[in-house]
């Protein structure tokens, strides 16, 4: 882990705070969070008035799925509209947030898990926009994305997320945005406020992992069951939360927050340290 000599020795871009930044994993859900006032993304508007003012926003979305890892690095990321099938006002919709090519080379070079490649084509996807458009809707805020290196374990993600906890000192507030529970295929469409018995008890499995830091066994979830194995078909909404996991301080006690399972099969249980 990088210390706060190495660091400024690395940039001074970000001065250090005297209070660290929360860090926080959200489920995200459906694309339309993004544009509605509901449970959901009226928590998160509250969040983006809680928290202090960030220097920037890293995130860490379900929905920049690499070989490789990489960090946005332009000035003028574009928002993505990576879906299908829902309203045109949706597809209209742009966050034009800043971005921060310094941090994203600073961010680069506190990372020796990986070569981290400095990104001037993604932009922002709809798992990072569309909440964080919510919390801080003025676009002021300069916003970054991390990758996550689809080929690599959730070990090895959790150990790259904790060379990174110095930027939460430096005002950078980290999102992990997924969903704990996220199987698109077993949607039921019929019962949208309701749980399937199998997502019930992995999100509660999940939340006591975490209470307890049982993280040996969050890494390993298809050992949990049939239930993790329904929960997490694939790992790419899941490992977001492995990352604000590896980010947590060693004395900071798990928040859940909009703690429920919607469609049946997807959570949108959140979590902050």
């Amino acid at each position: 882990m990088t210390d706060l000599g190495d660091l400024k020795k690395i940039s001074e871009h970000l001065p250090i705070r005297d209070e660290k930044m929360p860090v926080v994993f959200v489920g995200h859900g459906s694309p339309m969070n993004g544009i509605e006032d509901n449970e959901f993304s009226l928590r998160w508007k509250e969040m983006g008035k809680q928290f202090p003012l960030p220097a920037a926003v890293l995130c860490i979305s379900a929905h920049w799925y690499t070989r490789g890892t990489f960090i946005t690095a332009m000035n003028k990321p574009a928002t993505i509209h990576d879906f299908y099938g829902f309203p045109q006002g949706l597809s209209n919709v742009l966050y034009p947030a800043p971005g921060d090519p310094k941090l994203a080379r600073e961010t680069s070079g506190l990372i020796t898990k990986a070569t981290v490649g400095l990104d001037h084509e993604w932009g922002l996807d709809h798992g990072c926009w569309s909440v964080v458009r919510h919390m801080y809707p003025d676009a002021a805020v300069p916003v970054l994305q991390l990758s996550i290196d689809g080929t690599r374990s959730p070990q090895w993600h959790y150990e790259l997320a904790s060379e990174l906890q110095i930027l939460r000192s430096k005002g950078v507030l980290i999102l992990g945005s997924g969903n704990m529970v996220h199987n698109l295929r077993m949607l039921d469409w019929q019962n949208p406020d309701n749980g399937f018995d199998w997502a019930i008890e992995m999100n509660t499995t999940f939340k006591r992992l975490i209470e307890h830091a049982e993280y040996e066994k969050l890494f390993n979830y298809p050992n949990l069951g049939n239930a993790a194995k329904l929960s997490v078909p694939t790992p790419d909404h899941y490992l977001p939360l492995v990352y604000v996991l590896g980010l947590k301080g060693k004395n900071e006690a798990p928040i859940f927050f909009n703690d429920k399972i919607v469609m049946g099969s997807v959570s949108m249980t959140s979590v902050r340290f």
